[in-house]
């Protein structure tokens, strides 16, 4: 299971031609280590607490397990061929392995990396995405057109919804009522209601939609266009209300915690783009590996507070409030006795 990393809060980027993930520190988008992974990393996600990043090595069928506080890779777990897209479950228990070639989804117990379980969906799946409370993955079924719908209770596939063509990136709102898919060959994003998994909405103009991230308050949507561009998806009306500059061939998009900014892994150009969301302009421009794809959520989330200690005047505030409950639990014995 994750638990919190010691670790500054940054961004893990895989990139593809290099075999290599670049670690940004956010503070001040300093590339503070360069690891080495498996064949063809593409796939990320970095765990709630912040402790482990979990890559999909697509041409070496593995998932490289890196640990966040020494950025070193602590495990290589094998699943199905061609991995792309994996999320983790909000209480950090299990990773969801979309394997491409072999149309399955391997899960992962995170607390010793043994593969649990083997999940058929639909064919060639890509990106995967969990809603808040846990109980549902969604998986982008790239060569189907379709998104599974998985029960995490029993991995059991509940649905299918047919979206757009070649589906990739997926990304649930905060607040799990839906789920954004960006459909490459159609140029358009999908958006699918959860309480019933219906097609709500389909946002047109887009260039190759491939990553898609949602903001902490869920209002926008920001998806990387291969095409060029990032689009800025307004969620109330699903309107298209920016589309921002950024390296050549946007791949991979994720937000930060508090929603001030958002990373853009430029496949093509070897960076990555920082958008200031506060006005959608691009601020920071940062060199990575060859081929940059990030595609997933690869910002480290916020890391829970460690638990606090009581100090010696906490306990013995304590200690007096036992007292005083105490005393007063005589007082009211003695008083009864007399009055009986």
């Amino acid at each position: 299971m994750a638990s919190t990393s010691s670790a500054a809060q940054s961004a893990y980027v895989t990139n593809f031609g290099s075999n290599t993930v670049s670690v940004i520190r956010l503070s001040d988008n300093a590339v503070t280590a360069t690891v080495g992974v498996g064949t063809g990393p593409r796939g990320v996600v970095v765990a709630p607490g912040g402790a482990f990043a979990y890559v999909a090595n697509q041409n070496s069928g593995s998932v490289s397990v890196i640990r966040t506080s020494d950025d070193t890779v602590t495990a290589t777990v094998t699943v199905g061929a061609g991995p792309q897209g994996v999320t983790v479950t909000p209480n950090g228990v299990f990773a969801y392995v979309a394997n491409f070639n072999s149309s399955t989804i391997s899960v992962i117990r995170t607390s010793d990396n043994a593969v649990t379980a083997t999940v058929p969906v639909g064919a060639a799946p890509f990106g995967v995405g969990v809603t808040p409370d846990g109980s549902r993955v969604y998986v982008a079924n790239s060569g189907a057109g379709t998104v599974s719908v998985i029960r995490t209770s029993d991995n059991a596939v509940v649905a299918t919804v047919t979206v757009g063509s070649s589906p990739r990136g997926v990304a649930v709102t905060p607040d799990g009522a839906f789920v954004y898919v960006a459909n490459l060959n159609s140029n358009t994003v999908s958006v699918i209601r959860t309480s019933d998994n219906v097609v709500t909405a389909t946002v047109a103009g887009l260039s190759l939609p491939y990553g898609v991230a949602a903001t902490p308050d869920g209002a926008r949507m920001y998806v990387a266009n291969f095409g060029g561009g990032v689009s800025v998806i307004r969620t109330s009306d699903n309107v298209i209300t920016a589309t921002v500059g950024a390296g050549s061939s946007p791949l991979g998009v994720a937000v930060t915690p508090d929603g001030s900014r958002v990373y853009v892994a430029n496949f093509n150009s070897a960076n990555v783009s920082v958008i200031r969301t506060s006005d959608n302009v691009v601020t920071a421009t940062v060199a990575a590996g060859t081929n940059p794809a990030g595609f997933g959520r690869f910002v480290s989330p916020v890391a829970s507070p460690p638990a606090s200690v009581p100090t010696l005047s906490t306990w013995a505030t304590i200690l007096m409030a036992l007292l005083l409950a105490g005393g007063a639990v005589l007082i009211v014995q003695r008083r009864y006795a007399v009055c009986s």
